[in-house]
């Protein structure tokens, strides 16, 4: 087993500013295994899973059922609530559990939803718990080359080893083929990975979505996903999508928000301030078993993003700003695949291609507009070449001797 050290890290720092706290991210990301390692640390603790059928009659018969359980000492007991959004009143329950319990125990609320997205109604918890996500393996979190993120911030494009030894180089490779989802990583096998991968999206349209959102027409779900690993890397357009299906545009909106909200994909927004003739609207689409996407040139910019991704969310949830990972792109077919910013401000510009190794003209082009560092991220060794654009720097290097150093 792999232990989860960077997210370690982050539970206990949050853990100790507030009393509960919120995991969630992809399913099979091994959200509850990681539970269960931070359960190891308390002398007194307990372990609720809503799926487990006694776990369940437990909870309605007794909402405070965790006070039962036998102390060996007076030390505060973790409380794990694995999957408990999928009980109809579960913000009612956790604000009241939190309210009158929050001086005598810790509570971690894990779910393979966005708990702050997965259900509308019921009270408001805000407030009485801070989160964090747990994504499938990084080439960062792996390589343990991580920088410290003021540092990150100030020299983006140096300060990393641009010589690591090949484990780097093999891992971003197991990435490539398999993906970061821990049992098809562990296992190393692209035979297993296909195995897992054709369950994996229909047991969560077939199981979860269904089931929580009473969906009929499961099969139409079905073809719009199987269609999206053919549409990352591009602007989604949900009129072309939804003539296609021949659905209504607000079905196929509804369906790709129920991806996003059970982690099947994530969207990116474009950026458009201080762009002239920016696209607004159009989101960019990812997945997360990205592995599913043929086009090499594609799963490469995908895993990169979720490179990005996991990155903006650490930095966020460790409190370092209000980081976010969007796009740009013009009226003229102009583009950048990423641009980080804080607080709506740019910050870098991060350019992916497969193997050209020059600055692309757009990247050349918005940089001098923004005034940001911008990184060229090829997938091809050896390649390190700090170039000029103007006042500006653009750094080309193979991704993952540069990403392994995101924090």
């Amino acid at each position: 087993m792999i232990k989860r050290l960077l997210y370690q890290k982050l539970w206990e720092e949050l853990s100790s500013e507030k009393q509960m706290i919120f995991l969630s991210g992809p399913r099979q990301v091994g959200k509850t295994t990681f539970a269960k390692e931070v359960l190891k640390n308390f002398k007194n603790n307990l372990y609720f899973n809503w799926d487990i059928i006694s776990n369940k009659k437990t909870l309605i018969e007794n909402p405070a059922f965790f006070e039962n359980f036998n102390r060996v000492d007076e030390s505060t007991p973790l409380v794990v609530l694995d999957e408990i959004h999928k009980y109809k009143n579960w913000k009612n329950y956790l604000k009241s559990t939190y309210d009158q319990f929050h001086n005598e125990y810790k509570f971690l609320v894990t779910g393979s939803g966005r708990l702050d997205l997965y259900q509308k109604g019921g009270d408001s918890l805000a407030g009485r718990y801070l989160s964090f996500h747990l994504l499938p393996f990084t080439v960062a979190e792996m390589s343990k080359k991580r920088r410290k993120i003021k540092e990150f911030l100030e020299t983006p494009l140096n300060g990393f080893d641009i010589n690591p030894k090949n484990e780097t180089r093999d891992i971003w490779q197991t990435l490539f083929n398999i993906g970061g989802f821990p049992e098809p990583f562990v296992k190393g096998k692209k035979s297993f990975w296909t195995k897992w991968s054709s369950n994996y999206a229909r047991q969560i349209l077939n199981e979860d979505i269904r089931n929580i959102k009473d969906i009929k027409k499961v099969d139409n779900i079905e073809i719009l996903f199987s269609l999206l690993p053919n549409k990352v890397g591009a602007p989604l357009s949900i009129n072309n999508i939804s003539g296609d299906l021949q659905v209504t545009f607000d079905s196929v909106k509804n369906w790709l928000k129920l991806f996003d909200i059970f982690y099947l994909t994530f969207r990116l927004s474009p950026w458009s301030r201080k762009i002239s003739r920016a696209i607004t609207k159009e989101k960019k689409l990812y997945l997360f078993n990205y592995p599913e996407i043929q086009n090499e040139g594609y799963k490469f910019e995908n895993m990169v993003a979720v490179e990005l991704l996991r990155a903006v969310f650490t930095w966020n949830e460790y409190g370092y700003g209000k980081f976010a990972l969007n796009y740009i792109r013009n009226k003229e077919k102009e583009e950048v695949d990423f641009l980080i910013t804080d607080n709506n401000k740019p910050v870098l510009l991060v350019e992916v291609k497969l193997t050209n190794d020059e600055p692309e003209k757009p990247l050349k082009n918005f940089q001098n507009i923004l005034n940001v560092p911008a990184v060229q991220l090829v997938n091809k060794e050896d390649i390190f070449k700090l170039t000029s654009n103007g006042k500006n720097k653009i750094l080309v290097v193979t991704a993952h001797k540069w990403l392994s150093s995101l924090p």
